[in-house]
């Protein structure tokens, strides 16, 4: 597999949080994306390990969801980091309008934090002393974005591409196009040469052609049968809880799962069923995964 350039550094974390990738150069570090907000000062005591005493001048998100800009207010606390988001979600930040940034939506939560750039498909950024094309990647988020490098052929691919599929296809959860607009993406990243793929989530890896396999496998089943895709999501954004919180009664998890506008829209138009059924069937799924069990009156991350 490619290493690595020495001015860059990922920060593999858990599923709570997205991978953050520091690049450094002589006038100080770029990050690009910072984690859940719970997870925030664990972000900021990597960065400030990775930087070694040099300042973070710059701040990118690759979308807004709250894994990947949740610890978007700490770090501009710590450093005043000059931060840059996708254009497209400029006016919902400046407003602070949660439910149109997704927070509301699924449950999650994201302090406020503000930006002094935008970034769209077609900019080129210098970080780290290397150039990167910004590409547009709709599909698991309508506005997302991802970073190649030709030189060093690699890829920031967030969470239109992981080693083993991608992010939940939101759009379509809410009655909106999301299948069409991932397989266009996952059509580019194919016309890329790619060497080293650094996903949102997971270890960076060099098996491109595989993951581009695997990838329009999963769209093309999700895509069959759009009740597959809401299934996946309620389970992934149970997931999401279960992660950020470790326990939850399970009494507590048809009100928590009905409180996502998220999941009552797609209920709604596919699921189809009362939440109580709805949240057995979830917890069911992750304890015969083995990603959770099940302790009393109680359900444990695993």
């Amino acid at each position: 597999m490619t290493l690595l350039p020495a001015s860059v550094q990922v920060f593999e974390r858990g599923w709570l949080s997205s991978n953050n990738i520091l690049l450094i150069d002589a006038d100080g570090g770029a990050l690009i994306d910072s984690g859940y907000a719970t997870h925030a000062p664990q972000t900021l005591a990597l960065v400030r390990h990775g930087l070694q005493e040099r300042p973070l001048t710059r701040l990118f998100n690759t979308h807004l969801h709250s894994d990947h800009c949740g610890g978007n207010a700490l770090l501009q606390a710590h450093y005043g980091c000059h931060t840059s988001i996708p254009a497209a979600e400029a006016d919902k930040v400046r407003h602070w309008d949660t439910e149109a940034l997704s927070f509301r939506a699924t449950g999650q939560q994201c302090e406020r934090f503000g930006f002094d750039a935008t970034i769209a498909p077609g900019d080129v950024l210098t970080l780290g002393g290397l150039e990167w094309q910004v590409l547009g990647a709709p599909g698991h988020h309508a506005h997302a974005l991802i970073f190649y490098c030709p030189s060093e052929r690699i890829l920031i691919s967030a969470d239109a591409l992981w080693e083993n599929g991608f992010g939940v296809i939101f759009p379509e959860l809410e009655g909106e196009s999301g299948f069409l607009e991932a397989h266009a993406t996952l059509e580019l990243i194919a016309t890329l040469d790619v060497a080293l793929v650094i996903p949102g989530h997971g270890a960076p890896f060099g098996d491109v052609d595989g993951a581009l396999k695997r990838a329009f496998s999963r769209l093309d089943y999700l895509q069959a049968d759009p009740l597959r895709n809401a299934q996946n999501a309620l389970k992934v954004l149970l997931k999401f809880l279960l992660l950020e919180r470790q326990r939850l009664d399970l009494a507590d998890i048809p009100l928590l799962l009905a409180a996502m506008p998220v999941l009552q829209e797609s209920n709604r138009r596919y699921l189809r069923q009362p939440m109580e059924q709805l949240a057995q069937w979830a917890v069911a799924q992750l304890v015969r995964a083995g990603a959770a069990r099940i302790d009393g009156d109680a359900l444990l991350n695993s």
